[in-house]
């Protein structure tokens, strides 16, 4: 603040201090200018560029996702794909032809790599994906054009949510299915890459460390990261198909002592001082989904398959 006081031209500008989440998270180390960070095209009436980077985290086993780069190289939106390796076996030799370039980056086989801001990343949106991540082009598209007008949040297709466990006094997460959730899981989902450099950053030291040694955790802590800095949920989208559901992770308590992987939940709650995480009944579909009219009316025909 001092600083911005006496030195004029390389101040934040004062759409950064006047509106949320103010300058303070608004890293001069990113940008100066508001129109990077995800935080201001409402104020600014605009919005983020229509193209997204497919980052891709493979772990073990290591099989190359070959059904999943094709069917992300088919979106009209896509600009790249990014595989970060981080699997013992060597990459293969011969990765699919897409008609976007497919960049293969060495991984550190650290659950947090997959959040470093790599700087081969070149566009502002991002779609982080698993190797096992299952999706359709339909499917990448309409989450894509619903997140353009969410940029500041995370929209995503499975689903968490937190509760606080009186009996065990504590808190939980869960998988199951119910009206409100607060987190998207990473495994495929978009969000604005300046969350990259943020939990890189400026997320306490000890999260970063409990995401390396419960790669389980990195889901519960960008969704908290990104809620801490925008007050605001994550945003669900359909699923076309029936796939299984993430299994859910277990409640804290018990008579044993927890692993990070189960209690993850309450250990980035005691760093935070406090539970970010929003609550949310919302889904967007789209227009004329599962309504009975003609499939040629229907623009994401194909998210309606069984």
């Amino acid at each position: 603040i001092i600083q911005d006081r006496i030195f004029g031209a390389p101040a934040h500008p004062s759409l950064l201090w006047n509106n949320p989440p103010g300058a303070l998270l608004a890293l001069p180390t990113f940008s100066t200018s508001p129109s990077d960070f995800p935080f201001y095209h409402l104020q600014r009436g605009s919005r983020p560029a229509s193209r997204f980077s497919a980052l891709i985290w493979v772990g073990a086993p290591g099989q190359p996702p070959l059904k999943l780069i094709q069917a992300v190289a088919g979106s009209q939106h896509c600009a790249q794909i990014l595989v970060l390796w981080s699997s013992e076996k060597p990459p293969p030799s011969r990765w699919p032809k897409t008609a976007v370039p497919l960049t293969v980056l060495a991984g550190q086989r650290k659950a947090s790599d997959r959040f470093f801001p790599h700087r081969a990343l070149s566009t502002d949106a991002i779609l982080s994906l698993d190797a096992q991540s299952s999706l359709t082009t339909s499917e990448v598209d309409f989450a894509f054009v619903v997140w353009q007008s969410f940029p500041e949040r995370m929209g995503g297709f499975l689903t968490w949510s937190h509760f606080w466990d009186e009996a065990r006094g504590g808190w939980g997460h869960t998988a199951e299915k119910a009206n409100e959730f607060s987190m998207v899981l990473t495994s495929a989902a978009f969000y604005h890459r300046y969350y990259h450099t943020l939990f890189t950053h400026s997320l306490p030291k000890a999260l970063r460390t409990l995401a390396d040694e419960a790669p389980s955790c990195v889901d519960v802590l960008m969704n908290s990261l990104v809620a801490a800095v925008t007050k605001l949920p994550p945003i669900k989208v359909p699923y076309g198909k029936q796939r299984l559901e993430a299994s859910p992770p277990l409640a804290p308590g018990g008579p044993d002592p927890q692993p990070p992987a189960q209690d993850c939940i309450n250990q980035m709650a005691a760093e935070f001082g406090y539970m970010p995480l929003v609550s949310s009944r919302l889904r967007l579909d789209p227009v004329l989904f599962k309504d009975p009219v003609s499939v040629l009316r229907k623009k994401y025909r194909s998210l309606e398959k069984p």
